[in-house]
């Protein structure tokens, strides 16, 4: 059976299951070129049924999610949805009513679907959705539910303790769910009243940061303060968890005016540390209630709160904690994966295994690769051992641009699109930064590494699988002149761990790299300059190194000189 999962909010795009297993991902970003696209994702859902090689009508059932009155009318008038996320992330002047606009859109995504707004819902996703030839049923899954349903999926626990945290999707904010035998079970949740994520977004934007984009940088900014005493920081005061529910002193909507007294006598970085400080300790807190409320002490974790890394290995360090998985997705934009996989437990279908490789979007043929190099004119010749030659340049202190198989699916460069540098060189870290990436100075970069690397660099890895850059571990100080590039200031990385064995040319460059360098680990950020999509196809990656600093493009069998 096919199921097309679809999802139409901020950071759109499609997912296609078939008979349980996952065919194709893709967000409609990577093919519009607008960073976190909040349209239709008409384009993805073509792609998807390109890809299988399928028309609408051999589609079942197409699962959306989200039916809360927000959403409901952000479906009914897409115009505002654009206008409004467009200011959110200052990509638009605000206006004398930005600040009205906010503040209802928050209160109304604060009340949870009602009977009224499921079926307005239903019958603007039908409509959208019959104009693109489809005549199959459509479903609405609860916003939770999908992102609680990849977590359990990718996580393969048998069982666990399911915890999702963003900003809110029909009225909840938080939830904890006990997974046994394929099937989750709530055990408490958090009204949209008190949200982690609206707290951490208005920090955001008080740092003069975009919301929904920019909170990763709040997390690295942290770093860079002295140390604020937990007595002095009244920001721990305003997060509490009792029983698996967080509350907030304020409600979303009025979170901003106190944190920004608090920001107004804060310098940048000190107001930063409070914030990231008072997230981790209400992210350990809801693990610690959440393993007690299951009884299941392995977690696995969804939504756009948990992409911060310091909190979640925070979670990990608990002596209640056995084992912490993070969905590679885990924000609003793996929510199709999550409407789809939901719908087919629903139905009774059994689910196949999570891919061991996230590249489950574009991919292209070497001939497809060589017409669109030869549309540029730039230099190129066709390499035989391409790993070996890109990791000998990488060891010269170049800085390379790689483009191999099929795009990833997430936000995270997973040795499918991605630039590289050496690790172990802080200067071209900062190169990277400055010029090519076009980013702050203090936002850290990442590594992928073996996993022998990993047992042998980092101090806390238990020897799970972090195939996906989806958790934070502590350099030994004795190795951290090996990652010098990709350590951040407090001693930590998120890496991504590739087995020894594995396939592919990625493993192939990182086991060269280990000859050559004496660690099989390569500095590794997404293919992409700030502020646009990761790139998705040939033309999207010759652009992009054009523009760029890079040395030099590995792309297909391909190597891709400068320009003269």
């Amino acid at each position: 059976m096919n199921i097309l999962g679809i999802w139409d909010g901020h950071d759109s795009g499609a997912a296609l299951l078939q008979d349980g297993g996952l065919r194709f991902a893709v967000n409609e970003e990577r093919l519009t070129r607008r960073k976190l696209e909040v349209a239709f994702p008409a384009r993805s859902i073509a792609a998807c049924l390109e890809h299988a090689g399928l028309r609408p009508d051999d589609v079942a059932l197409v699962a959306g999610t989200t039916s809360d009155p927000a959403k409901t009318l952000a479906r009914l008038w897409p115009g505002s949805k654009e206008r409004y996320y467009d200011v959110r992330r200052r990509k638009a002047e605000p206006g004398i009513l930005a600040g009205a606009t906010r503040a209802i859109k928050y209160r109304m995504t604060e009340w949870g679907p009602n009977a009224l707004s499921a079926t307005l819902s239903h019958r603007a996703l039908g409509s959208q959705l019959h104009r693109l030839g489809f005549e199959c049923p459509v479903a609405l899954v609860d916003h939770h539910e999908a992102h609680a349903m990849t977590a359990a999926w990718a996580s393969e626990f048998d069982a666990c303790t399911v915890i999702t945290i963003d900003g809110l999707g029909d009225g909840v904010s938080s939830t904890v769910s006990a997974f046994r035998n394929g099937r989750l079970q709530r055990v408490a949740a958090t009204p949209a009243r008190s949200s982690l994520g609206i707290f951490f977004e208005h920090v955001t934007s008080l740092l003069n940061m975009r919301e929904l984009e920019d909170e990763g940088k709040v997390m690295a900014l942290a770093d860079y303060a002295a140390p604020v005493p937990d007595e002095q920081n009244p920001l721990l005061a305003w997060v509490r968890v009792r029983n698996g529910v967080i509350e907030t002193e304020w409600p979303g909507h009025a979170l901003r005016a106190p944190l920004a007294r608090v920001h107004w006598r804060s310098a940048n970085e000190q107001f930063a540390y409070m914030a990231q400080r008072a997230l981790e300790g209400a992210m350990m807190q809801l693990a610690r209630d959440a393993v007690r409320l299951t009884g299941l002490p392995k977690l696995a974790l969804a939504g756009g709160v948990v992409s911060n890394v310091k909190a979640t290995r925070q979670m990990r360090l608990l002596p209640d904690v056995e084992a912490v998985s993070v969905f590679p997705h885990m924000g609003d934009g793996g929510l199709a994966l999550g409407a789809a996989l939901a719908s087919a437990v629903a139905r009774g279908t059994a689910l196949a295994a999570p891919p061991a490789d996230f590249g489950l979007g574009e991919s292209y043929s070497d001939g497809a690769i060589e017409a669109a190099i030869r549309t540029t004119g730039v230099p190129y010749a066709r390499v035989d051992d391409l790993p070996r030659t890109v990791a000998t340049r990488l060891a010269a202190g170049e800085v390379l641009m790689w483009f191999q198989g099929g795009m990833e699916y997430g936000p995270r460069a997973l040795g499918h699109r991605s630039v590289l540098a050496r690790p172990d060189r802080a200067d071209l870290r900062d190169r990277l930064n400055l010029v090519l990436k076009r980013r702050v100075w203090y936002q850290p970069f990442c590594p992928s590494m073996l996993a022998s690397e990993a047992a042998r660099l980092l101090e806390d890895w238990d020897g799970g699988v972090n195939p996906h850059m989806t958790m934070a571990y502590a350099v030994r100080r004795e190795h951290r002149c090996l990652t010098a590039a990709v350590t951040s200031i407090d001693g930590t990385c998120r890496p991504q761990i590739v087995q020894d064995n594995a396939p592919g040319p990625f493993a192939d460059l990182l086991r060269h790299a280990r000859d050559l360098w004496q660690a099989g680990v390569v500095l590794n950020t997404s293919y992409n300059i700030h502020g646009e999509p990761l790139v998705c196809s040939p033309s999207d990656a010759i652009d992009v190194f054009i523009r760029s600093g890079a040395d030099a493009l590995a792309i297909g069998p391909f190597l891709v000189s400068r320009p003269a």
